[in-house]
């Protein structure tokens, strides 16, 4: 059983209950007592949409403005819930605690710091036609920054719990497990944007080298992960039902991976030397197409494992939003390989990919918000 931080003891006695003037307050406090950080997961979910729609190689009427409303929308989810979230810490430190502890939960820090990064990309992408380049680039550098600094912090912290404090056995083995250690990919393939706009030489390279770093990091630790999942998933006990969508968590590090591929060889001339310029051109292909075939291949496994526990009764669980950010970074990586290959056949795959992120986010966010509103997600 997972070990679960415990309330301190009073160090004296209390009263019975808040002041009068406070219980308003601590009322309001108890409504985010169990908001986890799984929540995270809705703004990543949202501002992919937006992302991967601002570089669709098929244009439609009106898609840019749509993709820099859903940006907005991702930016006020994810400030709402940074205030949520610190009204968790400072109320319920207990409850925090517990969440770290429990080998459930502790894996979905690493979506804190995926929604930063979503968010301050987003910023960047569609975000500057409504507050300017200027401004864009200088929200995009402190949300990077904030969330490069928590995904590091979460691939090298949570993978620390999951070996010292939780109880974990080869039978609970899930995809879940892989959010820590994908979220410094996500710094990898999004940290480019900022590339142009700094000074040249070594503030520039060292900027895309580091990312190269972090590409490293994260896809070493994944390919670390990836096997003891596939075991749980081929010879342990089925996955419970509610949690059969995160198997497209796994999406989430190939598309995410690719794209960093080929943001890289966007990012490289006029940073590094000439060879290397070839060789982050050559990587991106080289690496992205054979990826993006298992990726194709793990959505149709993972497809035929949700529809099969849909029809077994599966219903709306947050876990739902896993339809979303794992297949957008997909689009991503679809759209770079259209645009290094030449190949129309990724034009199209991404805009199918795109098609299925934008019902899946529709499916998501209104079983989300159909649950906030009759209080089934966030119980008393």
């Amino acid at each position: 059983m997972a070990l679960r931080a415990q309330p301190r003891p009073p160090r004296g006695l209390a009263p019975e209950g808040p002041p009068a003037a406070d219980r308003g307050g601590s009322r309001r406090a108890a409504r985010v007592r169990h908001l986890a950080p799984n929540w995270y997961a809705s703004v990543m979910g949202t501002a992919i949409v937006a992302n991967a729609g601002a570089a669709l190689p098929v244009r439609f009427p009106g898609l840019r403005t749509a993709c820099t409303v859903v940006w907005a929308l991702s930016a006020l989810m994810l400030l709402v819930l940074l205030v949520a979230r610190a009204a968790h810490w400072t109320y319920h430190r207990d409850q925090g605690r517990a969440h770290l502890l429990d080998p459930a939960v502790a894996p979905f820090y690493g979506c804190l710091s995926m929604a930063l990064l979503a968010v301050g990309g987003g910023t960047v992408l569609v975000g500057s036609d409504w507050i300017g380049i200027d401004a864009a680039i200088a929200v995009d550098a402190v949300l990077f920054t904030a969330g490069t600094a928590v995904g590091l912090l979460a691939a090298l912290a949570i993978p620390y719990l999951m070996a010292v404090r939780h109880d974990l056995t080869p039978a609970s083995a899930s995809p879940v497990w892989l959010l820590p250690v994908v979220a410094p990919m996500v710094s990898a393939a999004l940290g480019p944007l900022l590339i142009p706009h700094l000074p040249a030489g070594q503030w520039q390279e060292g900027m895309l080298l580091g990312c190269y770093a972090m590409f490293g990091l994260s896809l070493l630790a994944t390919l670390v992960m990836l096997p003891v999942i596939l075991a749980r998933l081929l010879t342990g006990p089925r996955l419970p039902l509610a949690l059969t969508p995160t198997l497209f968590l796994v999406l989430g590090p190939l598309g995410q991976s690719t794209t960093a591929a080929n943001k890289f060889a966007d990012a490289a001339p006029h940073v590094v030397p000439a060879p290397y310029v070839q060789g982050f051109a050559a990587f991106a292909v080289l690496y992205g197409v054979p990826v993006m075939g298992f990726a194709m291949a793990w959505l149709a496994l993972a497809t035929a494992a949700v529809l099969r526990a849909r029809r077994q009764g599966m219903g709306f669980a947050m876990t739902w939003w896993a339809f979303t950010f794992p297949v957008g970074t997909c689009v991503t990586g679809a759209e770079g390989l259209a645009q290094h290959t030449g190949l129309q056949l990724y034009d199209w795959l991404a805009v199918g990919l795109y098609v299925l992120l934008a019902a899946a986010w529709l499916t998501a966010a209104a079983h989300t918000a159909r649950g906030l509103l009759n209080g089934t997600l966030l119980p008393p």
